[in-house]
């Protein structure tokens, strides 16, 4: 009985101490930056400019925008959690053919970008500031705010506070706390810093909104946008991407078809 004691007390030691680990590391194990050189030159086969944004804490970000002739409007495009705009910028084409310009930014700490992501309210400023300037060049009612994976809570974030044309959101979460629930139920999601409330910010959103989601995504589980769709108007849809994983939707043929059909409405 004593030994059984002693080693439930060891348990549960390593617990509290997994925990609060996992609690002061936890932006190690949600984003996943590339870095690159301040002279690393972005090669992507069309034109592009290359753009650097001044954080009110001076933190400068970095940014590119893909032009194409007599643009539709702008995609404003909000990357996952791993690499960097040289290997977010190769899908650029699938957007720019379809006549709209492209923005990606690199998030603190990813790529050019300086700095480091602390807090989830930083992440949420840092992208309202790059789309309060973009805002200058383009007229809000031709913005299509687009987001991907750790993207999704940001975008749909930003499209609540503002007034873009149209929402996209590729293989979204509930939420972030509603994932860490789903995928590690042992962990309290009191733990989790980032909560990413895309059910929250949907609500709020007027304009309609698109997701795209592969029914085998293994990263995001499909039943997230099942369960935002529970909280859709009228205007919103769920396009369900049969047979697809995580990774790759913008080179999926079915999801390039269906992005043009909405882009068009």
């Amino acid at each position: 009985m004593k030994v059984a004691l002693q080693l439930l007390k060891i348990a549960a030691i390593a617990y509290v101490v997994l925990c609060i680990l996992l609690y002061f590391i936890q932006e190690r194990l949600i984003f996943f930056p590339a870095k690159l050189a301040k002279d690393y030159q972005f090669v992507f086969g069309q034109e592009v400019e290359e753009l650097d944004f001044k954080m009110p804490d001076n933190t400068m970000l970095n940014g590119i925008l893909f032009r194409t002739d007599k643009p539709k409007g702008l995609i404003f495009y909000l990357h996952g959690n791993a690499g960097s705009l040289a290997s977010w910028g190769t899908i650029a084409k699938k957007y720019t053919d379809l006549h709209y310009d492209l923005f990606m930014m690199d998030y603190r700490g990813y790529g050019k970008s300086e700095g480091s992501i602390h807090n989830e309210q930083q992440f949420y400023e840092d992208v309202q500031t790059i789309y309060s300037q973009l805002k200058t060049r383009y007229s809000e009612k031709d913005i299509v705010v687009l987001g991907y994976s750790i993207g999704t809570g940001a975008a749909t974030q930003l499209a609540a506070s503002n007034h873009p044309r149209l929402l996209i959101l590729q293989a979204p979460y509930y939420s972030l706390t509603d994932m860490m629930s789903h995928r590690f139920r042992i962990i309290p999601s009191v733990l989790l810093k980032y909560k990413f409330a895309t059910n929250q910010f949907i609500q709020v959103c007027t304009m309609p909104v698109v997701i795209f989601h592969g029914d085998l995504d293994e990263v995001i589980y499909y039943g997230s946008s099942l369960k935002l769709k529970e909280l859709f108007k009228s205007a919103d849809t769920l396009i369900t991407l049969r047979g697809h994983l995580h990774n790759g939707m913008s080179d999926d043929p079915v999801y390039l078809s269906e992005l043009a059909n909405v882009l068009a409405r």
